[in-house]
């Protein structure tokens, strides 16, 4: 967790920025994210040198070689350690004349992160400002693996707007309750195929480093983590400078975080590859067919991008593989042909586990769309006969576009350090979404459609036309009324006529 101090540092960063006339927080973070990478490569060097000190032995491997480069400086220079102490002015002519040459030189190394450095681009304006970020950056402290991923996330934090494409950031608490609800294996290979941070990427490898420790112990399952583990598709270059970055940040060596338009592209390598998939794809429209991958158009004959990611899932998932990923509401309910197949195919044919109804103000500020999350197993010859169904009221945090925490930060997200009282409870679900999704077979078969949580058959969800919203299957819950027996009705109707006719009786009295 990042302290106060730390936090006031970061926001000094980001305001030197833009008092210094970079204003796109994607640009801003673009520009951290080349500091932080010369940062990391500098402590890889020193701690090659260190090891080879140790050893008395020659470095193995060299972050920075012997020499000079091509225009005649010592790449000693190039190093963090070295530049952070020169002039603004010579500070500024080196990174743009040398450092940054030399991280684009670097593309053909085999790690993720340097191929996504191949295009960086230095465009910090002063030498002025150059040195106050990087002084600041300097003192921030980044030993800590915790610590480190802690920072960038709260730097991802800044990014106020949706991107060009259409990414906004899936917050935080919200990825980890997927993770914890799918619990990624130590055997799993996970893919997000529309990565932008990647933070259901990370969420996992975090997961993963608590509930299986022994996973970074055993030399075969720390090269599985290491390297074959992760998997993240996207279509925007700095996205996935910026997602490489946060995964190297919480101690993933070589995720493969990969270019790829997931929609428009043949997925013939992939096909069948992943156990688990984690996502919330960005739901823009339409495509054009001619734009469309033919594989994912031979599953489901539709333009609508929501509808064409889930036949991307279906594609990408092996037998057995799970998936938890985000969807519009428009997809439950949706009426046209391809809406109802898709549906019907993952009810019938897969294996639908659950529907969880989030708030409609759980992506404010970014967007108000109201969502859900789908949770489902690729078995290709259907599931149990029903599905479970979790209505979201709360996640911690208010629904407007303030989004502040309704909680302390102990009683916050899907593992609370502390255990919530039902007033609680009705500020935050999250746990309780938890707890209940490990009944689904069990005890919560026996709640009834009136309750926050229950099950649906999956007879009386075909009779619906497969709509999964969960208002088509909650039923609302009536104040019992109790009645009269019929005697007791008629005597007192009998008794109010007589009261009648008296009445009126006595009124033609008065009259007369």
């Amino acid at each position: 967790m990042l302290t106060g101090e730390i936090r006031s540092q970061i926001d000094s960063i980001w305001n030197a920025f833009w008092s210094g006339g970079i204003s796109n927080p994607l640009e801003v973070i673009e520009q951290i994210t080349y500091l932080l990478f010369l940062r990391r490569l500098d402590d890889l060097h020193t701690l090659e040198e260190s090891k080879a000190v140790r050893l008395s032995k020659p470095i193995e491997r060299r972050v920075f070689p012997p020499g000079q480069d091509a225009k005649g400086r010592d790449y000693d220079d190039l190093r963090w350690s070295r530049f952070k102490n020169f002039a603004p002015a010579e500070m500024f002519a080196l990174v743009d004349e040398h450092v940054f040459p030399f991280l684009r030189s670097r593309g053909g190394d085999a790690s993720t992160y340097a191929q996504h450095m191949k295009d960086a681009r230095f465009t910090i304006p002063t030498p002025g400002l150059l040195a106050k970020v990087v002084d600041l950056l300097d003192h921030v402290p980044m030993e800590d693996r915790d610590t480190k991923g802690d920072v960038y996330e709260y730097m991802l934090g800044k990014i106020a707007s949706a991107g060009q494409n259409g990414q906004f950031r899936t917050p935080r608490h919200i990825i980890q309750l997927m993770v914890a609800l799918t619990a990624p294996s130590a055997r799993d290979l996970i893919c997000d195929p529309a990565s932008g941070t990647c933070g259901f990427l990370v969420a996992a490898g975090e997961y993963l480093r608590e509930k299986h420790p022994e996973i970074l112990r055993d030399a075969k399952s720390r090269e599985h983590f290491h390297h074959g583990m992760f998997h993240g598709y996207d279509f925007d270059n700095t996205m996935l400078r910026i997602g490489s970055m946060n995964m190297a940040l919480h101690g993933v060596d070589n995720p493969d975080i990969r270019y790829k338009d997931s929609l428009a592209q043949d997925h013939a390598g992939d096909e069948e590859k992943y156990s688990l998939i984690l996502a919330n794809p960005p739901f823009a429209g339409s495509l054009d067919y001619e734009n469309t991958a033919k594989d994912l158009l031979a599953i489901v004959k539709t333009k609508k991008t929501e509808l064409l990611f889930l036949a991307l899932f279906l594609r990408l998932l092996k037998p057995g593989g799970r998936a938890a990923v985000i969807v519009p509401d428009g997809v439950l309910f949706g009426s046209s042909k391809a809406h109802k197949e898709l549906r019907r195919m993952i009810v019938e044919e897969q294996k639908l586990d659950a529907v969880i109804s989030l708030p409609s103000g759980a992506f404010k500020p970014y967007a108000g769309v109201s969502t859900a999350i789908l949770i489902f197993t690729k078995t290709n010859s259907g599931g149990p006969d029903h599905v479970w169904f979790y209505d979201m009221q709360a996640d911690g945090w208010s629904l407007d576009d303030k989004r502040q925490p309704l909680l302390p930060h102990e009683k916050l997200g899907a593992t609370p350090v502390q255990a919530l009282t039902e007033t609680e409870h009705v500020k935050n679900n999250l746990p309780d979404v938890l707890s209940r999704w490990t009944k689904r077979d069990t005890s919560e078969l026996e709640r009834t459609r009136t309750e926050q949580s229950f099950c649906v058959a999956k007879a009386n969800i075909a009779a619906a036309d497969y709509d999964l919203s969960i208002n088509r299957h909650k039923e609302v819950e009536h104040d019992a009324v109790e009645y009269l027996p019929p005697k007791v009705i008629l005597a007192e109707l009998s008794k109010l006529e007589a009261e009648i006719q008296a009445g009126m009786k006595e009124l033609e009295g008065m009259l007369k």
